[in-house]
């Protein structure tokens, strides 16, 4: 998140160490990826706590620089495992973020059967009642996902529920858990 604080710091009288301590994940962040304030709500809030003097034009744009490049290895890795199995993805995200990653990284969001949006469920990860909803939603029993994420909360979270989780950290950690599952990638 630092590249958005970059951004939004000569919109801030806050130095850039004071915006990196004054942004946090709190609830107004939580409950706007569950999709239960929008956007303009979620802004006025950013405006305060970062004493920002910015439009919401302008937050969003800030908000959006945290997106610096697609991970191209690991997307050849997923389009290479759909020929074996199926591919979904869940992110912890808000309308203001999916109307940005959707359109610029169109590649990865097309090589998922099917996208899982906080925003849209109502839950993020690690909350344990997220874990129920998608095996409900995909037809399969939480034993039969493997579930890949960067931060050992979710994995946690999802393995409290019982999906396999696999922590990775890079493509290789990817590639490396599907070929042990039998996966040629």
């Amino acid at each position: 998140f630092d590249q958005a604080l970059r951004a939004w710091q000569p919109l801030s009288r806050l130095t850039f160490h004071q915006l990196q301590t004054a942004f946090r994940h709190d609830l107004f962040y939580q409950r706007f990826e569950r999709g239960e304030i929008a956007s303009a709500v979620y802004c006025d809030h950013l405006v305060s706590c970062l004493e920002l003097t910015a439009s919401h034009e302008q937050i969003a744009k800030g908000w959006n620089a945290i997106y610096v490049g697609e991970i191209v290895e690991t997307t050849k890795l997923i389009q290479q495992a759909r020929n074996y199995l199926s591919c979904f993805a869940f992110t912890n995200t808000n309308e203001a973020h999916q109307a940005a990653w959707s359109i610029m990284f169109l590649a990865v969001v097309s090589s998922f059967d099917r996208l899982f949006a906080s925003h849209e469920l109502g839950y993020r990860k690690p909350e344990r009642e997220t874990f129920k909803v998608i095996p409900h939603a995909i037809g399969e029993s939480p034993e039969s996902i493997v579930f890949f994420d960067d931060l050992r909360e979710n994995i946690e979270g999802a393995l409290l529920v019982g999906f396999q989780g696999v922590l990775d950290r890079a493509h290789a950690d990817v590639r490396s858990e599907l070929r042990e599952l039998g996966v040629e990638v």
